[in-house]
């Protein structure tokens, strides 16, 4: 019988006595340090809401470190079903690094987006961690993409009567609803930003993964003097898959789109404003689909002056999305705003395109100055109405301004 199994044991495993006065040196009992800041990742949360629908949640600002907080996510929201929590840090919304920019931008940027929002973020011990030690956030955000991400492209393309569109279309072979793209050199597609061997992910609004090669082709075939397409490039495809996030127009980079909102910026005249707001149902559309609409501009008015047309649609009060609001809802708003106001609209084709695409008219438009950085309250008198419609009339008073720290979104 062999007994130096026990020996050769002990040998392998030495006793180990602990000493108070020289503390613990066995590499057994040794705690590790934390995880190295460096190899923190952010995280990205896809939120999805419908037509009218909050996202669920509050955006807060620490004006000490400049970070946008979430705070209070709802149960059910679109927030808490894309993995949002209480007290993360934003660093990024719709792919683009926010960290320490204006609060109020970032909050229309969010209000603006349409039915998908992509929030990257950190917990708030992990960004107390990682600025404490001195990590640089934008990096840290941009190596959570991981090497060859790029944005996607909706790209606007006009057709030549010589050249067409100046692209074909090519199914990737074994790959079911995959489609890159062939440009002409100096083609409409190549100039509109469309790069050979770019991927399609879909046309004038319709994902192209639910076509079959003859479908497309004959689709392309039946495009009028235009079209919308959105592209990614071969690597930013890849970088999407390992980030398990779809390509959507709400990410992208926008190439030459033919409609944008405009803003128009008001000061109030003797008269008003000069112009009426009506909430009316556009011909052809579905019973509510209402919309407001800017009627009668006054000759020599204010409105007139800064370019209002009668008809225009109204978007956005002060930088605030208003379509889903009620009519008397956003009177309340611009007469809040006091003796000036800042209204973005739109022409009834260009919401008409947007509309088409499935996208919301704000999301590429960006007006930096919009001047409602504040909340007001001032001293209001109902006027007058004019033909029985509300007037967009304000009366001086006394305000107070404040800055806005927390929103709703």
């Amino acid at each position: 019988m062999r007994t130096s199994t026990g020996c050769q044991h002990e040998m392998e495993h030495p006793r180990f006595t602990f000493n108070p006065k020289e503390g613990i040196d066995n590499p057994a009992l040794v705690i590790t340090d934390d995880p190295d800041p460096q190899s923190l990742l952010p995280r990205l949360c896809h939120l999805k809401r419908l037509e009218g629908q909050s996202f669920g949640f509050f955006l807060q600002t620490d004006q000490s470190s400049r970070s946008f907080e979430v705070r209070d996510v709802e149960p059910w929201s679109p927030a808490k079903r894309g993995g949002l929590r209480d007290g993360d840090r934003v660093l990024e919304v719709n792919e683009e690094y926010v960290h320490s920019t204006d609060f109020c931008r970032v909050v229309r940027k969010i209000q603006s987006c349409g039915l998908h929002l992509f929030l990257l973020v950190l917990t708030r011990d992990e960004y107390e961690e990682v600025v404490s030690v001195g990590v640089d956030l934008q990096t840290l955000a941009k190596s959570s993409k991981g090497d060859g991400w790029s944005r996607p492209r909706l790209c606007h393309i006009s057709r030549d009567p010589e050249d067409g569109l100046g692209m074909t279309v090519t199914s990737v072979e074994g790959q079911k609803g995959q489609f890159t793209l062939n440009t002409v050199t100096d083609g409409p597609a190549e100039k509109a930003g469309v790069c050979t061997g770019d991927r399609l992910i879909w046309i004038n609004g319709v994902m192209v993964s639910t076509l079959t090669h003859s479908t497309l082709n004959r689709t392309v075939k039946r495009i009028g003097d235009s079209v919308t397409v959105l592209v990614i490039d071969r690597e930013g495809e890849s970088c999407s898959v390992r980030r398990k996030t779809p390509v959507l127009p709400e990410v992208a980079e926008c190439r030459g789109l033919p409609h944008a909102a405009r803003t128009v910026r008001l000061a109030k005249g003797p008269d008003g404003y000069g112009f009426l707001l009506r909430q009316e149902r556009l011909a052809g559309a579905q019973r509510r689909d209402l919309v407001h609409v800017l009627r009668e501009v006054d000759e020599g008015s204010p409105a007139e002056a800064e370019g209002m047309e009668d008809g225009d649609l109204l978007l956005a009060v002060n930088g605030t999305p208003v379509e889903c609001l009620e009519h008397d809802d956003i009177v309340q708003e611009i007469r809040r705003s006091g003796d000036d106001v800042v209204l973005t609209t739109i022409s009834i084709p260009g919401r008409g395109f947007y509309r088409g695409l499935g996208i919301s008219p704000l999301l590429f438009y960006e007006e930096s100055s919009v001047q409602d950085e504040r909340q007001q309250t001032r001293n209001q008198r109902e006027l007058p109405l004019r033909d029985g419609r509300p007037t967009i009339y304000v009366q001086d008073g006394p305000g107070q301004t404040g800055s806005r720290i927390s929103q709703e979104l």
